[in-house]
């Protein structure tokens, strides 16, 4: 089971673009990032968000099909397994003219104290707001 979907869209820039001629990957990383931090921004309090940082523990990405400058890009995330120190999410990144999918990931994040940098256990009714 896993939580509500969260979108956001974004645009391919120039500096997106590689020796390929298409976005590099670095920036699909960059996205799977951005897309997980607006998400914690748009449900956690901010008293949650004071008090907890978040670290990358893995990141495991398959990459599908190439995005190019000029596309629009929409990134949906959502939370998988929950625990009391990690968290499991995905995310599909797809072109938004036709839906084309051409990334999914799954990254495993671990929640710090935002004053220590150490682990921290979420509280339930936190990680409830999160994932089911």
């Amino acid at each position: 089971m896993s939580s509500a979907l969260f979108e956001m869209t974004v645009p391919v820039l120039p500096g997106d673009i590689d020796e390929q001629d298409h976005v590099n990957n670095t920036v699909y990383v960059r996205w799977v990032q951005d897309v997980a931090t607006g998400h914690w921004r748009a449900v956690a309090s901010p008293e949650a968000q004071s008090t907890i940082g978040w670290v990358v523990l893995r990141h495991e990405i398959d990459y599908k099909a190439p995005a190019n400058l000029g596309d629009e890009i929409v990134l949906s995330t959502w939370v998988g397994k929950a625990t009391r120190l990690t968290f499991e999410r995905f995310t599909e990144i797809r072109r938004k003219s036709g839906g084309q999918l051409l990334s999914k990931a799954r990254t495993l994040w671990c929640p710090v104290n935002a004053q220590t940098s150490r682990p921290t256990r979420v509280p339930a009714d936190l990680r409830a707001q999160f994932s089911i």
